[in-house]
């Protein structure tokens, strides 16, 4: 494609970094450089030329800076069509110069949101005149080169370098392409925040971080990470992460979340929690959550909210694991952990952000709040003659909080401090409980005076019935079924207790 030289340029930016070359690569050209403020004095002070807006526009900057930019000298300048011969025409009448160049950088808005400033700190980064010089050479790229962020910079060089000063018509359609996802990413950002308060029934959603995975469910899918993973883990050691290592890790930090004032490990596969205990430490939590299943357990995504030292690490070292997530790691268990060059270790440096939850789904999107409700004490609501005991309450509430992380149907069976087993995404809740009794079985599990969680309410007594067969004292359910004293009424001819909740945590 034929390459077109870049003889004029404007450039008002808020961050200068790495602008250096491109200034030097303009001066070397000859470019003409219009500029404004505190980028005019940067420019000058790399040995070029600068001519100000104000003596472009013959007005000042106004406003506080509001107004600078927003001249028709400026815009006429960017948007006027070059092969129009009204266009160009106009443009001679009305002495507005061409302007090839334009690079603009947006105020940091999302940086400011994100600090906690004040609303007038933040409404003072909504950009007016870097959005609209943004979009103008955008649209007009077939004659205007847009650079919209500092992330160009380097491109653009490159670009000058090869090209001996000019782009091609093909460059600056991608650098148009560029610049309307900053542009569209921004307002998104805007009216997200604004919406906090309005509650405008409208979806805007805009990540500009994208990573391209190996691939996704299965070898066959192609798939991409949108978000900052970095900001929320430091990658330790192993290698990258995969679709469904991301889909398990999402659902192993929040599951480990619900212990916050524990020593608490769990181990989960295809986003469903094998085993999770809790310990004096992260060792003794570790071999609980291991003895629930120690078959599910090879090739899993392992979780805790503690440090991990050196005796714990030697006791995990052995099992063949996927990732290991914890919020610290001692120096010596790194050493004893990283002797597998692919297992993924994962330092975690903060909470999950968000409260809501998107899925594509048909030929829309749905959205819903996160699911941020979790049972203690009490919340529950004894229904039946006989009243749980204090470590049967405690254990029922630590049967609670797996079970919520677990697909329905679910039954979870445990103690206060380690799963025994569970049965997971059944289509019948008594099917749940019979697995569950059977993997309890089969990795040692005395079921006598365990406690049982549900994840939705019992149609039938079915389920008490089985329960008390194998041993079960306690239950805890939401309740909500017109059966609801069926159940009630054998616990109470069988000496079991029972709670409810009043919150189904249904997960799909």
């Amino acid at each position: 494609m034929a390459v077109k030289k870049i003889e004029s340029a404007l450039i008002s930016v808020f961050y200068k970094d790495n602008l250096e070359p491109i200034i030097a690569r303009l001066k070397k050209h000859g470019v003409k450089i219009y500029s404004t403020g505190g980028t005019q004095k940067f420019i000058e002070e790399q040995g070029a030329e600068v001519i100000p807006v104000e003596e472009l526009t013959s007005y000042p900057s106004i406003f506080g800076g509001r107004v600078k930019t927003l001249h028709p000298k400026v815009f006429g300048g960017i948007l006027y069509r070059r092969e129009n011969e009204g266009d160009v025409s106009q443009a001679a009448e009305f002495d507005i110069p061409a302007i090839d160049l334009v690079i603009v950088d947006l105020y940091p808005f999302e940086e400011t949101v994100a600090s906690g400033a004040s609303e007038a700190d933040i409404i003072e980064k909504i950009d007016i005149g870097g959005i609209s010089l943004i979009r103008a050479a955008a649209k007009n790229f077939k004659d205007v080169t847009i650079i919209a962020s500092k992330n160009q910079y380097a491109e653009l060089e490159a670009k000058l370098t090869e090209q001996d000063g000019g782009t091609t018509l093909e460059d600056r359609r991608y650098f148009a392409a560029q610049a309307f996802q900053v542009s569209s990413n921004y307002d998104t950002h805007i009216f997200n925040y604004f919406n906090q308060s309005e509650n405008i029934p409208a979806l805007k959603v805009s990540e500009s971080k994208a990573k391209a995975l190996r691939y996704g469910e299965n070898p066959h899918q192609a798939a991409h990470f949108y978000g900052d993973l970095e900001n929320l883990f430091d990658q330790l050691n192993g290698k990258e992460l995969s679709y469904n290592n991301l889909v398990d890790v999402d659902a192993a930090v929040n599951l480990i979340a619900e212990f916050p004032d524990q020593t608490a490990f769990a181990i989960l596969k295809h986003t469903n929690a094998c085993g999770c205990a809790t310990a004096d430490s992260v060792k003794e939590a570790y071999q609980k959550a291991f003895a629930a299943d120690t078959t599910s357990a090879f090739g899993g995504v392992l979780v805790t909210n503690k440090t991990v030292d050196k005796a714990a690490a030697e006791e995990m070292h052995s099992l063949f694991f996927e990732v290991l997530i914890a919020p610290e790691f001692t120096e010596e268990a790194l050493e004893v952990l990283k002797g597998k060059k692919n297992r993924i270790l994962l330092r975690q440096k903060m909470a999950l952000p968000g409260t809501k939850m998107i899925k594509t789904l048909l030929n829309g999107v749905i959205e819903q709040d996160k699911d941020l409700a979790t049972e203690s004490k009490e919340d529950f609501k004894v229904v039946t003659k006989v009243a749980p005991s204090e470590k049967e309450l405690d254990a029922l509430v630590f049967a609670a909080k797996v079970c919520k992380h677990t697909k329905s149907n679910t039954i979870v069976l445990s103690n206060d401090s380690q799963l025994f087993a569970s049965g997971v995404g059944q289509t019948s809740r008594v099917d749940a409980l019979r697995q569950a009794i059977i993997k309890a079985g089969e990795f040692g599990f005395d079921l006598k005076g365990a406690v049982m969680a549900s994840d939705a309410f019992f149609p039938f007594p079915d389920c008490v019935e089985i329960a008390h067969e194998a041993g079960i004292t306690a239950v805890v359910q939401p309740g909500g079924s017109i059966k609801d004293q069926d159940s009630i009424d054998f616990c109470d001819s069988h000496g079991m207790s029972m709670v409810m909740t009043g919150v189904r945590h249904f997960k799909h």
